[in-house]
């Protein structure tokens, strides 16, 4: 993981946004606003001058946002939080937001402190997303110092509101991965997140905790933060963290939160990858069990499990099953405009999955244009793509269906190999 000091990029392409008008002046409206995801149709139709245009309404509704994180009302802050994140999850703001960066971070921390529920989750997504923006270096770290306290503070406070505890767990992992520098704060942090999970783990006396969805949820999230920076650990933390978790790990697989029983199988095929990168004759004493758990859930066919859950549990473990056994990955490829990056490991997975969360449908728009995002996967700088070439190399509606079609017939003949459908009968 590259961890130079460098910003990310700056400006970039701002979409088109309709002006306000005196009847959509009032946050509710603006906090639904969809033009941030919209095209650039007026700087297209207008060329230079739709492109000012376009830049200076999006920085008067952005300009209104963030003026009104401080409102009284919290229903206007927590549209404001949404409007806010929204934008930049969609776009590379970094012009606008650098000179604005503490007066965004004042507003976060009084959210964060003062807010309830929704808006603190809101206001720890948006922290997030202005890590990202900033990328790694002097600007974020400014943002990450005054946040990072108030992020610890919620996390293990357990009387503190539940949702914003399980906000917190997530971006305090994602933020720490794009800011931290200090890699022994990188394991403080992580022990804040094993005092948490931790607390799942099977008893010594076998038994299991009774733990509400919620806390569970807390946990899990907790989970996934501390398996996002053990990508970026040093070798001897990691066999330290692989002999003390390890023979803990596959307990969680017994889990009755299905979101739950996926992060512990996922972990534990990243815990394995890891380990035998440094070690290729790795072994683990409990191998055969829990090969036969992972396949277990793999061919899931509880009856008492949603269907939903089953398929997402079984579509999981498969490839989990398939790291632990073979040593194998199920290689993903990420199309984004004349790109195309590969996710080859559970360390790939586990860091694009942590960004995807936070940018969403934005993911693609961020591995073209946001530098930092393009060097944690070491795309290289963005390639510059004009929009003749682009349209030159766009397929037919035709095309598209047969591709679809051939790629939908190999991946159900993938999937057959893995299935025993006598199992399955009865299911339904």
């Amino acid at each position: 993981m590259p961890r130079s000091k460098k910003r990310s990029s700056r400006g970039g392409q701002h979409g088109a946004v309709q002006p306000f008008s005196d009847e959509d002046a009032s946050i509710e409206t603006l906090s639904h606003c969809s033009s941030f995801s919209d095209a650039m149709s007026v700087a297209d139709e207008g060329g230079e001058a739709g492109v000012e245009t376009a830049q200076e309404d999006l920085q008067y509704k952005l300009n209104v946002f963030i003026d009104s994180t401080v409102d009284k009302s919290a229903k206007t802050r927590q549209g404001a939080l949404d409007g806010l994140n929204a934008a930049m999850a969609t776009r590379i703001l970094y012009e606008f937001i650098s000179d604005r960066r503490m007066t965004i971070t004042d507003s976060i921390e009084r959210c964060l402190k003062k807010g309830k529920g929704q808006e603190q989750r809101a206001a720890a997504s948006l922290a997030c997303l202005l890590c990202i923006q900033l990328g790694s270096g002097v600007e974020s770290e400014e943002v990450f110092k005054t946040l990072k306290p108030i992020f610890k503070n919620i996390l293990l406070d357990g009387a503190a509101n539940i949702q914003a505890r399980q906000a917190c767990a997530t971006s305090l992992g994602l933020c720490t991965l794009v800011v931290e520098d200090d890699i022994l704060d990188v394991y403080a942090t992580m022990e804040s997140f094993e005092s948490l999970f931790m607390r799942s783990y099977v008893k010594e006396d076998g038994s299991r905790p009774s733990l509400n969805p919620q806390t569970t949820l807390l946990h899990t999230n907790a989970l996934l933060s501390w398996a996002l920076l053990l990508t970026i650990c040093t070798g001897s933390q990691v066999k330290a963290v692989t002999r003390k978790h390890l023979p803990k790990l596959p307990r969680l697989l017994e889990n009755d939160d299905v979101n739950m029983r996926i992060a512990a199988g996922e972990t534990i095929a990243l815990l394995f990858e890891l380990a035998r990168d440094m070690d290729p004759a790795f072994e683990y004493d409990d191998w055969e069990p829990l090969c036969d758990k992972l396949n277990s859930l793999a061919t899931d066919c509880n009856k008492h499990r949603a269907k939903t859950d089953k398929r997402k549990q079984r579509s999981v473990f498969r490839d989990v099953l398939k790291a632990v056994e073979e040593r194998d990955f199920q290689t993903e490829t990420i199309r984004f405009s004349t790109e195309r990056m590969t996710i080859d490991s559970w360390v790939r997975k586990r860091t694009y999955d942590a960004f995807r969360e936070f940018v969403g449908s934005g993911m693609n728009y961020h591995l073209q244009a946001n530098e930092f995002i393009r060097d944690v996967f070491e795309l290289g700088p963005p390639m510059l793509v004009d929009a003749a070439t682009l349209k030159s190399m766009k397929i037919s509606r035709f095309e598209r269906h047969l591709y679809n079609a051939a790629a939908f017939k190999a991946r159900t003949k993938a999937r057959n190999k893995f299935r025993d459908k006598r199992l399955d009968v009865g299911e339904f």
